[in-house]
């Protein structure tokens, strides 16, 4: 892979203006047709195969001018203090107010509270419930205007008046500025880590075309695939971290060639073929995890997933192929002015270190400067990569125990997870969602904020009535139930539907067993009244959502995991190195949940991060973490350690190699982690909560991870395994396919035309091997 890579990077060098021109063209065509494609759907959720879910369609089969899927709306009306909702002069401005209420092109329906029984017992608050003959996000400005004016006026008579429901327009504070936020903490840091401007604005340039053909991909084949506006959230957000990160490494790797004294296109192409073939296995991890999330068999993050897994695909191409091109426009620029100007001194930058037939003279000059760069080398200081890297060899246990201990202690808050999707009443307490949900549950009581909807199916026969009023006369003696309303049955006859109201709020576990006991009940039911019950409404299905996370989180992770360490075993030759790759991973997933629970579930440091009610972790969290983090993960694991097995390969001790590794690639795998804390970091300031959580998550993960795991925990490992860490069964060995990630043959067949120096390599070599062997002792550490 090494050498065709390789001779990939040199083409696209030696083609720059085609490979440039290739991909901005793409981009204007795909932006072109994202433009002209008509709108994408709108979101949709589903969980086929549950029982929630068939209700939900039935429903909307048997029911179709009830607007199952439409916007709701519930208008909740307290009467001044000392009055009765129903006083003459309060019965008539909610009359007034329900009329208001039933106009407009969109409203389906008004539920008048004194004829639905919808006044509290006390006489002070009554609701009346609006739907919408569309879903939410299709409502227009016009008719979130109607509704507000309505509730306004009748506020503004001395009334309490507040709104709940997904027809609200939720405020949003921020939102769209995320992206922005982490494009510049990156350009920062870039120019930081490279010292650069043009070395710092290249991963920044070609992570934006990358994400910007992929946002437009999915935006073009919206309504051909059926990809909703939303679905491109979870592929701006990796799309960019990843994008910014491969093109990193490709130029950390470019400059590191250059200064070794080769040529600008020998450079690209050794690039490309080392830290290239490092970029194509770390995104393979990334996209077998996001694609994975197809075994959940839930759509929307089936589709997220996808569409993830595909612009990271697109972020590897452009860094392989647009990150050499545009390197042949930089040239010798990426570099920083100092050290283009110390190049030029050693002599490494001389017009005759490409020749192979150099003359004795020209060869005895480029050895002196070797020479001088060696001194040279000698005398700078060692960078903090290697001051790291060696102070962890000198003491593994102790490092490896305060990592993993540390983590585990971050990690036990996920002890008490609990799961649920956000409802209003985990909305901020100043919102008009949340304060209508208050007023309900102090005048009705908890369960009206949730209540459930059992839907009673006689297959074709019109006795429809009979068989609700059978089940509902049942369900009304079950403990946790509040009340039972009549049945309303549909034309035909054939299907009715009772609202259940628990006794406890939608959140609580008492609901969770309620719905799990009428389900038991069922059976016994449909054999009486030989008709299908089903059990429906968003509780019973935040229910399922959450049952159907459960039974797919194993199946995935051994899917995720047991491709990813296949990938690793390949690229690493190793069992040991994939392995503890994986249980690091563990460690860090469980502390970054951990950290969420702390943070959303308990409200440690909420105002800090911004949230404005503590509450249950949503269902997706973990099952979503543990694919992205996982990939993002072993994006690290191959950065950092791929640089230390080449080391290994090419002859370096154990120990040696663990710091060469981080020599030369802990500054940039720093840097790349920042750039993707920062960026994820930006999405934490967005209002939605879903997305503030998953950015938060994301953050702290790769803080973790790349910091405690990959930059303490692996290097104590590998100093305690030693040789042991790089061992691979034979007869796994010659199953295995070399992939050649660390360059080995790229090495043989390309080192001596590539540097004039390298014909002097082997008159130092025994040399070398003895400075080496002296710095083992050094570094060794003592094992047991």
């Amino acid at each position: 892979m090494a050498t065709f890579l390789y001779k990939l990077g040199r083409l696209s060098f030696r083609r720059r203006r085609y490979v440039a021109l290739l991909w901005v063209l793409l981009l204007g065509g795909i932006g072109y047709a994202s433009s002209a494609a008509p709108a994408p759907p709108a979101d949709s959720f589903s969980m086929p195969g549950t029982d929630s879910q068939k209700a939900f369609d039935l429903l909307d089969e048997r029911f179709p001018a009830a607007s199952a899927e439409g916007a709701t709306a519930r208008v909740v009306i307290r009467a001044p203090e000392g009055e009765k909702i129903t006083d003459p002069a309060a019965k008539a401005e909610v009359n007034r107010l329900v009329a208001a209420l039933g106009k407009g092109s969109q409203v389906a329906g008004v539920a008048d509270p004194y004829k639905a029984n919808a006044v509290s017992k006390d006489g002070t608050t009554a609701y009346a419930s609006v739907t919408y003959k569309v879903i939410s996000t299709e409502l227009t400005d016009k008719t979130h205007d109607a509704l507000t004016d309505a509730t306004d006026k009748t506020h503004a008579e001395g009334f309490t008046v507040e709104t709940g429901g997904d027809a609200v327009q939720a405020e949003q504070e921020m939102g769209g500025s995320a992206e922005l936020i982490g494009i510049a903490v990156s350009a920062v840091v870039l120019v930081i880590t490279f010292g650069s401007l043009i070395a710092a604005g290249l991963p920044l340039l070609t992570a934006i075309i990358g994400v910007g053909i992929g946002v437009s991909g999915i935006a073009a084949l919206g309504s051909v695939l059926n990809l909703s506006g939303t679905t491109s959230t979870l592929a701006m957000m990796i799309g960019l971290a990843v994008g910014i990160d491969y093109a990193l490494f490709i130029v950390s790797r470019y400059r590191a060639e250059i200064a070794e004294g080769r040529e600008p296109e020998e450079a690209a192409g050794r690039a490309t073929g080392t830290a290239g073939s490092a970029v194509v296995f770390a995104g393979l991890t990334v996209i077998v995890a996001l694609a994975g999330l197809s075994v959940v068999n839930i759509p929307m993050l089936t589709k997220m997933g996808l569409a993830a897994a595909a612009t990271v695909a697109i972020a590897v191409l452009i860094a392989l192929t647009m990150i050499p091109a545009l390197l042949g426009f930089a040239g010798k620029r990426a570099l920083r002015r100092k050290d283009r100007k110390n190049l030029k001194k050693s002599g490494a930058d001389s017009k005759h270190s490409k020749d192979t037939k150099a003359t004795k003279d020209n060869r005895a000059l480029t050895k002196q400067a070797a020479a001088h760069s060696a001194k040279a080398a000698e005398n700078t200081k060692p960078n903090l990569g290697t001051r790291w890297a060696r102070l962890v060899l000198r003491r593994p246990v102790t490092v490896l125990l305060i990592g993993v201990l540390g983590l585990g202690a971050v990690a036990i808050p996920a002890t008490s997870l609990e799961l649920g999707l956000p409802d209003e009443g985990t909305s901020a307490p100043d919102t008009t969602q949340r304060k209508a949900y208050d007023l309900l549950s102090e005048s009705f009581g908890a369960g009206f904020n949730g209540p459930l909807m059992v839907t009673v199916d006689t297959g074709g026969a019109k006795d429809a009535a009979a068989a609700a009023k059978t089940v509902g006369a049942s369900l009304a003696k079950v403990d946790g139930v509040a009340a039972v309303t009549p049945a309303s049955v549909n034309p035909a006859g054939d299907t009715a539907i009772i609202t259940v109201v628990p006794t406890t709020g939608p959140s609580d576990h008492r609901t969770e067993e309620l719905v799990r006991t009428i389900r038991s009940k069922a059976s016994g039911l449909e054999a009486d009244t030989k008709s299908d019950v089903l059990v429906t409404g968003q509780t019973a299905m935040t229910i399922d959502f959450s049952q159907t996370l459960d039974d797919a989180l194993l199946p995935y992770l051994g899917l995720v995991v047991g491709l990813a360490f296949l990938l690793l075993m390949l690229v690493f030759r190793s069992v040991l190195v994939p392995l503890k790759a994986a249980l690091g991973f563990l460690l860090s997933v469980a502390a970054a949940l951990g950290a969420v629970v702390a943070v959303f579930q308990w409200g440690w440091l909420a105002d800090i991060v911004g949230v404005d009610q503590p509450g249950p972790i949503m269902s997706m969290m973990p099952i979503f973490m543990i694919g992205v983090v996982f990939g993002l993960a072993m994006d690290y694991e191959v950065f950092l350690v791929t640089r230390m097995r080449e080391a290994y390969v090419h002859g370096a001790r154990p120990a040696e190699a663990v710091v060469t590794g981080f020599k030369h690639g802990g500054r940039v795998v720093g840097a790349a982690a920042v750039i993707m804390i920062s960026v994820f970091s930006g999405f934490i300031m967005e209002n939605d909560d879903m997305i503030k959580m998953m950015g938060f998550g994301l953050a702290i993960a790769v803080f973790f991870d790349a910091f405690v795991v990959r930059m303490a925990i692996v290097p104590a490992v590998l100093a305690l395994l030693g040789k042991s860490a790089w061992w691979l069964p034979r007869w796994l060995d010659k199953l295995l396919p070399n992939m050649d990630v660390e360059g080995e043959k790229l090495h043989k067949t390309f080192a001596p035309s590539s540097s004039p120096a390298a014909e002097d390599e082997d008159e130092d070599e025994d040399e070398d091997r003895d400075n080496d062997d002296e710095e083992e002792r050094e570094l060794e550490p003592v094992r047991g």
